[in-house]
C-alpha cells in the first residue's frame, strides 16, 4: 500500500472521499503486548482533530491509575482538542478479583452504556479497552455486539481490545490486528514497571 493508496477500489458506487470517510471498527487482539497502547495512540489522534472520545475500559480495576488515562483527561480539558470521557465498568475487574457474578454485571452494565452512547452518536471514537474478555467469556452476546455496532448512526469509529477477540468479530471489523509476542522482559522473570505497563 504504497503512499496510502488502496490496492484495490471496490465498485461499491461509492466516491473516494465518501469511501474515505466511513466509520470503521477495528479490534486490536493477540497475545502481545500493545493493544491498548495502539488504541489509545489512536485516541490521541481523535482528540488532535477535535472529536469527542469515549473510552470504556471493562477489564482493568478502577483502582489502577494508568498513564493513558491522566494524558488524555488532561488534554481533553484543555480545550484544544476533543473532549475526552473515561469509564470504568462497575469497579472495574482485576486479574486477582474473585467476585465474578458482579463483574459480568458490571461488563453488562458498562455494554448497555456503549449502546447508549452509540444511539446518542455521544462520541466520535470510542475505545473499548479489554472488551474482548467479555465476549469471550460470554458475558455479552458478540451477535448483538456485532449488530450495534453494524447499525450505529453517523460516523463512530469504534475500536476494541483485548486477546481472543471472537472469530465472528474479526470477520465484521474492518481493520484486525493480532499482536503476537516474540519477546517479553516477564519471561525472564522481569516485573512490569512504571512507564512502561502503566
Amino acid at each position: 500500500m504504497p503512499q496510502g493508496q488502496p490496492s484495490v477500489v471496490p465498485n461499491d458506487g461509492l466516491t473516494t472521499r465518501q469511501r474515505r470517510n466511513r466509520p470503521l471498527v477495528f479490534v486490536h487482539t493477540g497475545v502481545g503486548k500493545g493493544k491498548s497502547t495502539a488504541a489509545f495512540g489512536l485516541a490521541l489522534r481523535a482528540w488532535n482533530q477535535g472529536w469527542p472520545v469515549g473510552v470504556f475500559q471493562f477489564v482493568k480495576s478502577a483502582k489502577w491509575k494508568v498513564g493513558e488515562e491522566r494524558a488524555l483527561k488532561v488534554l481533553g480539558e484543555t480545550g484544544e482538542g476533543g473532549t475526552v470521557a473515561w469509564h470504568k465498568m462497575g469497579e472495574g475487574w482485576s486479574w486477582v478479583q474473585r467476585d465474578m457474578a458482579s463483574s459480568e454485571e458490571a461488563a453488562r452494565e458498562g455494554w448497555e452504556q456503549v449502546k447508549r452512547d452509540l444511539a446518542a452518536e455521544t462520541y466520535q471514537l470510542l475505545v473499548l479497552d479489554e472488551f474482548a474478555y467479555p465476549l469471550h467469556w460470554g458475558w455479552i452476546d458478540t451477535e448483538d455486539v456485532i449488530a450495534a455496532l453494524r447499525d450505529r448512526p453517523g460516523t463512530q469509529h469504534v475500536v476494541i481490545t483485548g486477546r481472543n477477540a471472537p472469530q465472528a468479530l474479526v470477520d465484521f471489523a474492518d481493520l484486525v490486528t493480532d499482536m503476537s509476542k516474540v519477546k517479553h522482559p516477564m519471561d525472564t522473570g522481569q516485573k512490569g514497571q512504571r512507564g512502561i505497563e502503566w
